[in-house]
């Protein structure tokens, strides 16, 4: 259920089957599958989940990395329980604890996440034509040892991956489940030719991936299927609610790992495993991508709230009135599991960037937010604090005398210097990534070039290996500038010297003259020239940097801007703002505004954040934008939320996640969390149970939804 008031909370706990539904909201789904799905959503199967009982021989455990990595996935293939119900219209599933701890099961080394692998050609080709490509490349003679090693790797894991496939026929066999057997009979071996086979290998692909520890994105998902659908329904061979009742089960299994005892609960939540689906966009050749899956998505999201699979869905100026008002009748039932990508800015960031267009235009996301190339990319990212940068140009990081600058414009220069220092770190470990790392002969299989190069993930296999410099607190050091120039330069109120002692001393005994400035200097987010300019000049230095080194050693760079949540651990090396924050608050999220500060709505917020020009900025940045549920009812609010996403494309923003909360619900939640057993906020790139969350991860959300600025 969504962040809304507690009497309407109250109304959706009453639902049939303890599924949450919105009053008013279509039913489609069978009763039979909305009970399943709240059994799911219960724990059931997340709760019977346990650690692998079998381990590699000691003879194994010495082979090379790779073909030991590929014994684990064997074993794991030949080994793991099976879990076929009766209920279930798709069969696989991934029961091994270990894998919600982002580790191989079997293997005691660390996982992969944050990447989309290409699934989309293996659906095109199925696994026969990956058997094909290795079996050539491995003919030729230019292997070294090392390198035909890695080839039988990963062809080791596709025989791993029959096995699995036999395992499972025998299963459902065993079950007497002809019809769900018929659909994985021939997949994801040969490519699907029908829309039941294409759901089914889908699932097999991503969820033996998972099986196996790999929590990867799952990508393009309407471009996928959509075409296997047009064609049954053309053909008379499906209806719209069998489709519908096949992608709910999609969704079902995929929320599996609820209730599971892993490292995720009490931190950032339970269903931080980078699984988002993307809908929506253009094709390579600039043609829209928009079908009866797109709306089955959004049907099913609507109706089971299920959070596990954040969507977001492409958009552009061109996108119909009727997708709109769809993805506006979703988000506005909150947990913040539609967001919107606007390709009218990121096709061209990325094209600016140095991507093909055809490439650019099939662009989707890590199974986070961050944008790359899906099935072509080893991707990561390194974050860094910005607000740092501001601190040491003031001289907060010492006792020494405070830094005496005759004029703003010297003391932005020593905080270019600063932010140049901060980044050149930054720079060096990010050429020394994709060096080396975990064995990953499985994942290896789906991301080109890994076959032709005879090259892992991890050892610049991938056609692009990506390390993308992320910058938070960059609203903060806008903030932290303005205050100074105003206060100092502009208003003469303090001297610099005077300013750095108050802040070295966290604003003590100077309590009125803090609250005077949170109170009437106007801030980033409110649609302020002044201080949307010095985000702009902020911002645009950070990217003409990041420009000047869009790849070293190898590894490109595209710049992003972003917190994730460490905004909670930033706040340990932060000091007094000149803003009037004191020392260890929890400021702002990604680029949106700090907390509380955006005192004129959503739509100055947006007028702020689109200031900037975002093709500059080509691994991307979320804005987090809270509205309350009064602000989205009927007809008239969906309206007016269409107007607001409508805006933030035609202004150039790049991607916005939205949540309808209530702070008042989830402050309720925090007492009684029995009561909101499936309360979902957005918390970044994924959404997460609210209860779920450890007490401060809460208070980041609570914090960011009222519309008031940290501490007293």
């Amino acid at each position: 259920m969504s962040a809304v008031s507690p009497d309407l909370t109250l109304a959706i706990l009453g639902d049939t089957f303890g599924v949450a539904t919105f009053p008013a909201t279509a039913r489609r789904i069978s009763p039979q599958t909305r009970e399943l799905a709240a059994r799911v959503l219960a724990g059931e199967y997340g709760r019977d989940m346990a650690n692998a009982t079998f381990a590699l021989s000691p003879e194994e455990e010495a082979l090379p990395p790779e073909l030991r990595a590929a014994k684990a996935v064997r074993l794991i293939a030949e080994q793991a329980p099976l879990r076929l119900c009766q209920e279930e219209l798709l069969a696989g599933s991934a029961p091994l604890l270990e894998a919600t701890f982002h580790q191989k099961p079997a293997a005691n080394v660390r996982s992969t996440s944050h990447t989309t692998i290409g699934f989309e050609r293996a659906l095109r080709e199925g696994l026969k034509g990956y058997r094909q490509r290795l079996a050539e490349r491995c003919q030729r003679d230019d292997l070294d040892a090392d390198q035909r090693v890695f080839l039988q790797a990963m062809a080791d894991c596709l025989d791993a991956m029959e096995i699995w496939h036999r395992r499972l026929l025998a299963g459902l066999a065993e079950l007497g489940l002809a019809e769900v057997s018929a659909r994985l009979e021939r997949v994801p071996e040969n490519p699907p030719e029908t829309f039941g086979e294409a759901v089914q290998a889908l699932w097999f692909l991503w969820e033996f991936q998972r099986l196996c520890g790999n929590w990867s994105g799952l990508g393009r998902m309407d471009k996928m299927l959509g075409p296997y659908l047009a064609r049954d329904l053309a053909a008379g061979r499906i209806t719209l609610d069998a489709a519908r009742e096949l992608l709910a089960h999609f969704w079902i299994k995929g929320a599996e790992w609820i209730g599971a005892k892993n490292g995720q609960i009490g931190s950032s939540g339970d269903a931080q495993f980078y699984q988002n689906v993307i809908l929506g966009g253009v094709d390579e050749a600039g043609e829209p991508v928009l079908n009866e899956v797109t709306d089955l998505v959004l049907d099913i999201v609507e109706e089971l709230h299920i959070s596990d699979f954040p969507v977001a869905v492409r958009v552009n100026r061109h996108t119909p009135a009727r997708l709109w008002g769809r993805i506006a009748e979703v988000q506005r039932l909150g947990g913040g599991i539609v967001s919107i990508y606007n390709d009218d800015v990121v096709i061209p960031a990325l094209v600016q960037f140095g991507y093909p267009l055809a490439e650019a235009r099939d662009y989707t996301n890590d199974g986070c937010w961050e944008v790359l190339i899906p099935g072509h990319t080893a991707f990561s990212y390194r974050p860094f604090d910005l607000l740092p940068a501001v601190q040491r140009a003031l001289g907060l990081d010492h006792e020494g005398a405070a830094p005496d600058f005759p004029d703003f414009a010297s003391l932005y220069a020593r905080f270019q210097t600063e932010m140049g220092r901060l980044l050149e770190g930054v720079w060096n470990e990010c050429a020394n990534s994709f060096r080396q790392g975990q064995p990953s002969p499985l994942l290896s299989l789906f991301v080109e070039d890994c076959i032709e190069r005879a090259r892992p993930y991890y050892g610049r296999g991938a056609r692009y290996s990506v390390r993308a410099p992320h910058a938070g607190g960059l609203p903060d050091a806008a903030n932290s500038l303005h205050a100074v120039k105003t206060l100092v330069y502009d208003q003469h109120r303090l001297s610099l010297a005077g300013l750095v002692t108050i802040l070295r001393a966290d604003w003590a005994g100077h309590e009125e003259l803090r609250r005077e400035v949170r109170r009437d200097l106007t801030l980033y987010g409110n649609n302020d020239p002044d201080a949307d300019a010095m985000l702009q000049r902020v911002y645009d230095d950070y990217t003409a940097l990041c420009a000047s080194q869009p790849e070293r050693d190898g590894v490109r760079m595209p710049a992003g801007i972003s917190t994730f949540g460490r905004e909670i651990e930033f706040r340990a090396n932060r000091t007094a703002t000149p803003f009037g924050a004191r020392r260890g608050e929890i400021l702002a999220s990604n680029i949106s505004p700090t907390p509380g500060t955006d005192r004129k709505g959503p739509t100055a917020v947006i007028n702020s954040v689109t200031s900037v020009d975002f093709t500059r900025l080509p691994c991307g940045t979320p804005l987090d934008l809270k509205l309350h549920p009064s602000a989205v009812a009927g007809e008239a609010g969906v309206a007016a939320l269409v107007g607001l996403l409508r805006s933030f494309v035609a202004r150039g923003g790049f991607y916005l996640q939205l949540d309808v909360t209530d702070a008042a619900t989830l402050r309720d939640a925090q007492q009684r969390p029995e009561l909101y057993p499936n309360l979902s906020v957005r918390v970044s790139g994924w959404s997460a149970r609210f209860t779920t969350l450890s007490r401060d991860w809460q208070e980041m959300i609570i914090q960011r939804t009222e519309q008031r600025f940290p501490g007293p």
